[in-house]
C-alpha cells in the first residue's frame, strides 16, 4: 500500500510543530522522501517514517522498532513520527549530519 497524500501531509505538520524549518517532500516511486532544508532527512514507505541506522542515531533510537522500506533497502529504524521530542532530535542529528544532494546534470 502506497502512502496517501494525507499522512505524508501530517509528517510535514509533525515536522512542523517541532519548529523544523524548510520542510518539503518528494514523491519518489510512489512514496516519498522528506526534506529539511534541502536534505534528505526521512523516507516514508507504506505509511511509516523510516530514518537510517546511522551511528550518530543508535543511542536515540535504540528502543525503536525496525524495517525494511522496500523491497532490497536496508534495514531502518521506523520513527514514530507522533512522538514530537523524539521527532525533533532525530531530525536535528540527520539534517546536521546529511549532506545537500549534488545537482546533476542530464546527459545530452
Amino acid at each position: 500500500m502506497a502512502t496517501s497524500q494525507e499522512y505524508i501531509e501530517f509528517v510535514c505538520e509533525q515536522l512542523a510543530s517541532t519548529e523544523t524549518e524548510n520542510v518539503r517532500y518528494k514523491k519518489m516511486f510512489g512514496e516519498y522522501m522528506v526534506y529539511v532544508n534541502d536534505k534528505p532527512v526521512l523516507l516514508v514507505c507504506d505509511n511509516t517514517v523510516f530514518v537510517k541506522k546511522l551511528p550518530e542515531l543508535k543511542e536515540l533510537m535504540s528502543g525503536a522498532e525496525c524495517g525494511v522500506p522496500y523491497d532490497g533497502a536496508k534495514e531502518h529504524y521506523i520513527l514514530d513520527i507522533e512522538n514530537r521530542e523524539l521527532t525533533a532530535k532525530a531530525v536535528e542529528i540527520l539534517e546536521q549530519i546529511t549532506p545537500v544532494p549534488k545537482k546533476r546534470t542530464k546527459k545530452k
